[in-house]
């Protein structure tokens, strides 16, 4: 199929920070025939690609973004990758349209919560008539489905302990915090920081070295989407690097929210948790059981 990057609804730009997602979301977008174009985020985006229309802008600069989208007549957006940091306020360089918000625009992208400044950074970008659409709605093979992905299923006591970090992530995800938190034996032991969630589970790992956590209970790590997020932007996602890390730190497996969190390089996740003896599970809160019984 030729792909001539036009749609009905526009070309498909991809915000990429850091991390596998962004190249994920750009093959889905080619095999379905799209020619996106690649924004990549200065000193957060790790790969360098070859082969699509690109370029690198800094990630407070939304002149040089928007100009770019104009460039190349975009109508689509997606947000995806991680970001490390904030951008300093002498390093936001704002279109006319945003100066016309300052003080609360620049404010809201420096102090607020990722969410809080997901939601201003969307409302941004739409304010030109362009749309933002979810990394979900261009790879859809990676969202998690409801019950075990592999072949290990979680036992009655690993059932406790994600009702109960579930609820430590729900109430974290509220204060737009974090993502994720960890139970073992019914105890929270981690909550998700600005530091993201393998050294997080560095974290934990480290305290069971030292004896602060039983060695004989395992523990389970869980990650929802917050409350009140915005699911276009900054879905939840573990990788094979998540399965490693809790595989480092003891515990019995992972849940993730069904539907509403990403799943990257499945079979290898699938892989190396079935090897390791660990579950990865989706799971439902609206369900009995969390669809997991």
């Amino acid at each position: 199929m030729a792909l001539s990057g036009d749609t009905a609804a526009g070309r498909l730009a991809i915000i990429a920070g850091g991390g596998l997602l962004p190249s994920y979301v750009a093959e889905a977008a080619r095999a379905a025939g799209e020619n996106p174009v690649i924004v990549a985020l200065k000193d957060e985006s790790d790969r360098p690609w070859e082969g699509y229309d690109h370029a690198i802008i800094g990630i407070g600069d939304f002149a040089a973004l928007d100009g770019l989208l104009n460039r190349y007549g975009i109508g689509r957006v997606v947000m995806s990758g991680s970001v490390r940091r904030r951008p300093e306020w002498r390093e936001v360089r704002p279109t006319l349209r945003i100066l016309m918000k300052v003080p609360a625009a620049i404010r809201t992208l420096l102090s607020g919560g990722d969410d809080t400044v997901l939601q201003m950074v969307i409302r941004l970008i739409e304010g030109n008539g362009r749309r933002v659409v979810g990394a979900h709605e261009i790879a859809p093979d990676l969202l998690a489905s409801v019950g075990p992905l592999g072949a290990v299923a979680p036992g009655e006591d690993d059932r406790r302990d994600i009702n109960r970090a579930a609820e430590a992530a729900e109430t974290l995800g509220r204060l737009d915090v974090g993502q994720g938190a960890v139970s073992i034996g019914g105890r929270i032991v981690a909550l998700e920081g600005l530091e993201g969630t393998d050294e997080m589970l560095d974290r934990v790992a480290g305290l069971r070295a030292a004896g602060r956590i039983s060695a004989r209970r395992r523990g389970v790590l869980v990650k929802l989407c917050k409350p009140q997020q915005d699911v276009r932007a900054d879905l939840p996602a573990i990788g094979l690097s998540t399965v490693l890390n809790a595989g480092k730190a003891g515990l019995a497996g992972i849940a993730v929210e069904a539907g509403r969190s990403l799943v990257l390089d499945r079979a290898a996740v699938i892989r190396a948790a079935d090897g390791a003896g660990l579950f990865v599970c989706g799971l439902d809160r609206d369900l009995p059981g969390r669809g997991l019984e």
